[in-house]
């Protein structure tokens, strides 16, 4: 299979000093595809997540919990939406395919979500970066759940107002699937006792490791569609499967409350919101952020005795190289005439 492309500029290999210049209708294979697209390699990706873990630490308070709030109400207003979509429709996936809308916006818009600074942070504290330190990600940590907590409680207030005319009739069928969504997830759990409790720790560790491969992979791309795509799956299925996230319960279950929900705060606190934090900490950092950090940001040299030695930087030059089609005639090597000295006075 080939493609067409029409190239205003050059694309330069990375083992060659001169680009390889791709003409208008010129059939180029997947692989340049590739290059053509905004793919950042693992190495690089890594890189990124380290910056950015590193970088947030580095925030005022100001800063940190106005985009910690702006983005849970944008995400919880995409979760009113989906239950919206659900409860209209009949069809819980057509809900969960459009739920991640509030997520692709808010970190389009660089906000943060206490679920993307529990896999962040920790890796840029394993790697000394420069700031990143124990007491400044806890310190993070506190003001992103602070900013998390007033966005989603905001939204929970005025999504109770609009299911009930201001409280002055009863909640609206969405209201009410909320409300039943709040007991489900609460004296759903207490029921089965620790049984219950190990399975909403589970259902946290799962959700975080989705919803922080979703975070990740916006850094794996440098264009809006790239970005959009690589969020937008991982999210989908993290809300069709029923996973628990911790941000988005500070709406639903806020939201149980007020709308006259069967369970109390405490039950809230204490069969939902803390069991779920401890296992969206976990899903983020020991699925996501630690396997990419060791496998890709230090990884171990290849046996004594090996022939060959690739280093990470090379790896993605030498997968280039290897996938090339022949029309490319694409080398590892430097031509002989690059090396070769040249003739005095040419």
């Amino acid at each position: 299979m080939s493609y067409s492309f029409h190239c205003r500029n050059p694309i330069r290999h990375p083992l060659k000093r001169e680009p390889v210049t791709l003409y208008p209708s010129e059939p180029v294979g997947l692989l340049s595809l590739e290059v053509l697209m905004s793919y950042v390699k693992p190495a690089e990706l890594v890189e990124r997540m380290l910056d950015a873990g590193a970088s947030k630490m580095q925030l005022s308070a100001r800063d940190t919990v106005v985009r910690a709030f702006m983005g849970a109400a944008l995400l919880t207003m995409g979760a009113a939406f989906a239950v919206t979509v659900s409860t209209q429709t009949g069809q819980p996936l057509l809900g969960a395919m459009l739920f991640p809308v509030g997520f692709v916006i808010l970190y389009l818009f660089g906000y943060d979500l206490l679920t993307g600074v529990f896999t962040l942070g920790p890796l840029a504290v394993i790697a000394r970066r420069p700031g990143a330190t124990v007491p400044a990600m806890f310190r993070n940590w506190g003001l992103v759940l602070l900013g998390n907590a007033g966005g989603a409680v905001l939204v929970a207030v005025l999504m109770a107002l609009y299911f009930t005319y201001s409280f002055s009739s009863e909640p609206s069928a969405v209201g009410q699937a909320i409300s039943e969504i709040g007991h489900g997830r609460t004296v759903g759990y207490a029921e089965h006792g620790a049984a219950g409790m190990l399975t909403l720790f589970v259902r946290g560790v799962l959700c975080n490791w989705l919803v922080s491969t979703g975070v990740v992979l916006a850094m794996a791309s440098d264009s809006i569609t790239g970005k959009v795509l690589g969020m937008w799956l991982p999210i989908m299925l993290f809300f069709y499967m029923g996973f628990e996230h911790s941000v988005v319960n500070m709406f639903l279950f806020p939201s149980g409350l007020l709308l006259g929900a069967d369970f109390t705060l405490w039950d809230y606190l204490v069969w939902n919101e803390f069991p779920t934090l401890l296992g969206n900490l976990v899903g983020g950092l020991l699925f996501v952020g630690l396997p990419l950090y060791l496998s890709h940001g230090r990884t171990r040299p290849r046996a004594a005795g090996s022939s060959a030695r690739l280093s990470v930087r090379d790896a993605p030059a030498a997968a280039f190289v290897a996938s090339a089609p022949a029309e490319l005639e694409l080398s590892t090597d430097v031509d002989d005439a690059e090396r070769a000295p040249q003739p005095a006075g040419v």
